[in-house]
């Protein structure tokens, strides 16, 4: 049974390469009683505001790794949670990153300083691990992370409910068996299609290598993301459901699925 208090919500479908149709990297999951930002491109706070979303709503915050198109708003949105209203309606918010955030963080804090200081308790940064598998539950979800081949503190992110459905999300990867195991029988892949088939870039993903990386794992749906302007006008869902028979979706800003 479909719970509609639970969606995913496309902020960002892009890249760092400027686009009037799609900005960078950022989705929205929105429990009953929580809300994820997995990525933080340029622009997300906008997108936020745009869905109607505060950023006091936010709980929790995965970076799939730190290009500044994933991670660039990262100041912005502790700066703009400085704002005295916004501290007094906000609880406490987590983020989670690959093992370089700590030395990110910090140098975050270097340059800004108390212009970025949340009060203690409110803001808490939690490194994973880039040699493992890493796991936790939380009341309304369990949390899964492993590392995928795009840099050395990249991460994939699988999201399980508390109702059972199972929710991956891949950031930006190559092939690697890691990715198809971290989707292995997932419900959903939520999963990067950077370039165009024949315009394959290290560390990145085409149509037909999403597709076997659906395939493989055995996922229940497929959703293209972070695309390229490469990929404007070109055919990315017939060279990927060559590899993979599922349902197919060409991920659009704003594109709201009921889980």
């Amino acid at each position: 049974m479909n719970d509609f208090s639970s969606k995913l919500i496309f902020l960002g479908t892009g890249t760092g390469v400027p686009s009037a149709e799609r900005a960078s990297p950022a989705i929205l999951l929105k429990l009953a009683n929580i809300k994820l930002l997995i990525d933080l491109g340029p622009g997300t706070l906008r997108q936020l505001a745009r869905a109607s979303s505060a950023i006091t709503e936010i709980d929790y915050i995965l970076l799939t790794h730190l290009h500044p198109d994933h991670s660039a708003d990262l100041v912005p949105f502790l700066f703009a949670g400085k704002y005295p209203p916004y501290l007094v309606n906000r609880g406490p918010c987590t983020l989670f990153a690959g093992s370089d955030i700590d030395p990110f963080y910090q140098a975050l804090q270097d340059l800004y300083g108390r212009w970025i200081e949340w009060p203690q308790g409110l803001f808490t940064v939690i490194s994973l691990p880039q040699d493992q598998p890493w796991e936790r539950g939380f009341p309304d979800f369990s949390l899964l992370s492993s590392p995928l081949d795009h840099t050395s503190s990249s991460l994939g992110y699988r999201i399980t409910l508390s109702k059972g459905k199972s929710l991956v999300f891949s950031g930006d990867s190559d092939y690697s068996s890691s990715l198809v195991e971290l989707a292995q029988g997932a419900d959903l892949l939520v999963c990067e299609c950077s370039f165009p088939e024949g315009q394959k870039v290290p560390g990145h993903l085409t149509p037909s290598l999403a597709g076997r990386i659906a395939r493989e794992a055995g996922v229940s749906r497929l959703i293209l993301t972070h695309f390229y302007p490469e990929c404007l006008g070109r055919d990315l869902v017939g060279p990927c459901a060559r590899e993979y028979n599922g349902p197919i979706t060409l991920a659009e800003d704003f594109q709201t699925i009921n889980l």
